[in-house]
């Protein structure tokens, strides 16, 4: 990763108003412009390097889309957006570093992410007790914001937490939906990599098929640092499997799949929005035709709401492909730029001095059409937005083979 210069912007603002210091670390990734005013800034936690890196330069440049386009709209009379980037590496404790960071920054007005639900865990009670808002693209771990039992009982832990991505609760379930009814597949061999997303995942998946009449006929869990999974897929080979679920990430699913087959199990592997993702394809190689992944949302090239964003951020000049969550984390830091419009208006045109408080709690009940469709918060700060797409690896790509919701 690229040595991030630091950069401290004061703004002079009329008596009264409240004087913002942006301070942080910035890299390639923070073009938002400055066009005068009060600044407040954007932050923005994600895997910026390692593994995962194709995901979170995807988060990093949306958010830096939306708040230039505020900015160019002057959508927020008087108030300039900046955008601070800070890379996790997909590590909590990193995650955790840079919430402690975010929080001492005391331009930071909002923060879009984490990628990983995991990391997102350990970040959660830093913002909340600073009443920093967070709102993720891309966590699909239920408990994050029903509380670690709601499967029996929903309770909203930290209300300065949203997501704009749907959970695991749906996305596992829509997934066991398919594989019986669509790809009548009746026996599942599921394989997690014991973090909290890809267990969790595997977990709901899980149920549901059973729950449908299939058979599991072998579960395992392998080490996410590994890419030798030759033991776990001859156990696959010798289970009689008809597919596999994987309740994981791309960098180790990608290989999986391609060592299950070579094992001599030509089967599908079917996994969560953490494998969505060209490198899953250039991972597991040729033999991933017909393998499949659930993801968040629909496909947003097709969506007429995402036109101007897919041309925008072709013209951005961005270097890495928005993703997975692109259209996500433009919606996210969109509902951010919409709560601090709302408390702008609401205070006589200026920030006030618990601006941290009221821009979180402005969140709740944003509402707007956003590049993913409708986009706003439920009582447990859940999208409202529950739509799943299927995709196939056809001909060396991802293909969408069905949209819809989990009829539970």
């Amino acid at each position: 990763m690229r040595q991030r210069s630091l950069i401290a912007i004061t703004a002079a603002l009329s008596a009264g108003a409240l004087t913002l210091t942006a301070c942080g670390s910035r890299d390639s990734g923070d073009k938002s412009s400055d066009s005068g005013g009060t600044v407040v800034t954007i932050g923005v936690d994600a895997p910026l390097t390692g593994d995962l890196s194709a995901l979170g330069l995807g988060i990093r440049n949306s958010v830096d889309l939306a708040a230039k386009t505020a900015n160019d709209k002057k959508y927020v009379d008087g108030v300039t957006f900046k955008v601070v980037s800070k890379d996790d590496q997909a590590q909590p404790s990193a995650g955790q570093q840079n919430a402690t960071a975010l929080v001492a920054d005391k331009s930071v007005i909002g923060v879009v992410g984490p990628l990983n639900s995991s990391v997102a865990e350990s970040m959660q009670k830093v913002f909340d007790d600073a009443k920093l808002v967070e709102v993720s693209p891309a966590n699909t771990n239920p408990a994050l914001t029903q509380g670690t039992n709601w499967a029996t009982s929903k309770t909203r832990t930290y209300k300065s937490y949203f997501r704009t991505a749907t959970t695991d609760a749906i996305q596992g379930p829509f997934a066991a939906q398919y594989v019986f009814n669509d790809a009548k597949k009746k026996k599942v061999f599921v394989i997690d990599d014991k973090k909290t997303y890809g267990a969790g995942l595997a977990g709901t998946f899980t149920e549901e098929f059973k729950k449908l009449g299939g058979t599991v006929v072998g579960t395992q869990h392998i080490n996410p640092e590994s890419k030798d999974f030759s033991a776990v897929a001859t156990e696959v080979k010798n289970s009689g499997a008809e597919a596999v679920y994987y309740g994981g990430e791309y960098p180790q699913a990608g290989p999986l799949s391609k060592q299950i087959k070579a094992a001599g199990a030509k089967i599908p592997l079917i996994g969560g929005d953490g494998i969505y993702a060209d490198d899953f394809i250039k991972l597991a190689g040729a033999s991933a035709t017909g393998d499949l992944s659930t993801s968040v949302g629909a496909p947003v090239e097709t969506l007429d709401s995402a036109k101007e964003f897919v041309a925008n951020y072709g013209k951005g000049g961005y270097k890495e492909a928005y993703g997975a969550y692109g259209g996500y984390s433009y919606d996210s830091a969109w509902s951010i730029i919409e709560a601090v419009k709302k408390v702008v208006d609401d205070n006589g045109g200026k920030l006030p001095d618990d601006a941290r408080a009221k821009v979180t709690a402005a969140v709740q009940n944003v509402s707007f059409d956003g590049v993913t469709g409708k986009v706003s918060f439920d009582e447990f700060g859940d999208a409202t937005n529950k739509q799943l797409t299927v995709y196939a690896v056809e001909n060396g790509a991802w293909k969408a083979v069905k949209s819809g919701t989990y009829s539970g």
